[in-house]
């Protein structure tokens, strides 16, 4: 049973508010109701039209975004409108009927090539998981549709899958030039037609629900705590923006070892593993004096 988490996100505009879910509840389409009578291929929507402050309701993807008139303050009733969303969820309510027609939003795709020149980063406008996943086979693809698919493609080696991206590695065989746009396109198209990026139960079942990282967080003595603070603030947006991700293995205090796993665009490149190593490995001795004497950086 996948359990559906809700939390409050501002935007810019002090009268819309999101709740975002920690998993899709669309398939990559978006919903616009201005009133309860637009609102009747979504029972959610409606449900949240009661709400007397309730002006306009957006479904997209993995949030549902509630404009409010100004009869209240979102302070005041927020957390209500979440547990409302979030209970609704849970209870198996349904969001969009088939019947729905979606609000019809642009997918773009453009290709951003990385230090490891064997991958090539795919990044889309719009968000298509929740968590971050990496399949280095078809076999250990079966959670995900997507990555099924590619490597159907006899190119395709592994792929490494984040918020709002698809990093491809391919084998030697093929040139970026000759199947970049093709590529490309399979990509756009594959979401455009709101497939499904990955299975709904994909996080939970390879433990990287929000509630398993937090759960698992909680049980590590505190440097592995500090070391995993200073890996998501300092080193994980770097390694993100050219593909890759860098995961917390495990430390170990006699030895001062820490051990790290290197995905997506940092893996498999000699010069980015020396480099990543090396530069991770010196801002722990640095911003940890005496916990940390070594980093071994293992390639996914």
């Amino acid at each position: 049973m996948n359990t559906f988490k809700v939390s409050v996100q501002e935007t810019s505009n002090n009268a819309i508010v999101k709740f975002e879910v920690n998993q899709f509840i669309t398939q990559h389409q978006s919903f616009e109701f201005n009133n309860i009578d637009e609102a009747k291929a979504s029972p959610l929507a409606q449900q949240l039209f009661y709400l007397p402050f309730v002006k306009k309701v957006y479904i997209s993807g993995n949030f549902v975004a509630v404009e409010r008139y100004d009869i209240v303050e979102w302070n005041d009733v927020q957390d209500e409108v979440a547990e409302q969303i979030e209970a609704y969820l849970n209870d198996g309510g349904v969001v969009v009927e088939d019947t729905a027609a979606p609000k019809k939003v642009p997918v773009t795709i453009y290709a951003e090539s990385t230090p490891n020149p064997a991958v090539m980063k795919f990044v889309a406008n719009k968000k298509i998981v929740t968590a971050l996943f990496e399949f280095t086979s078809i076999d250990h693809a079966k959670l995900s549709p997507l990555a099924t698919e590619l490597f159907h493609f006899p190119f395709v080696k592994s792929v490494f899958i984040d918020e709002n991206y698809v990093s491809i590695t391919k084998y030697d065989m093929a040139e970026w030039q000759d199947i970049t746009i093709e590529l490309r396109e399979f990509i756009k198209n594959y979401i455009e037609n709101g497939k499904e990026v990955v299975l709904p139960e994909a996080a939970e079942t390879l433990k990287k629900s929000t509630k398993q990282v937090d759960s698992h967080f909680d049980t590590l003595d505190d440097t592995s705590k500090e070391i995993i603070n200073i890996l998501e603030e300092y080193v994980r947006p770097a390694v993100a923006s050219d593909g890759g991700n860098i995961q917390f293995i495990s430390y170990d205090a006699d030895t001062k070892n820490v051990s790290v796993l290197l995905q997506g665009a940092c893996s498999g490149c000699p010069s980015s593993t020396y480099t990543l190593k090396s530069g991770i490995e010196n801002m722990l001795k640095e911003m940890l004096p005496g916990k940390v004497d070594m980093v071994e950086a293992i390639n996914g």
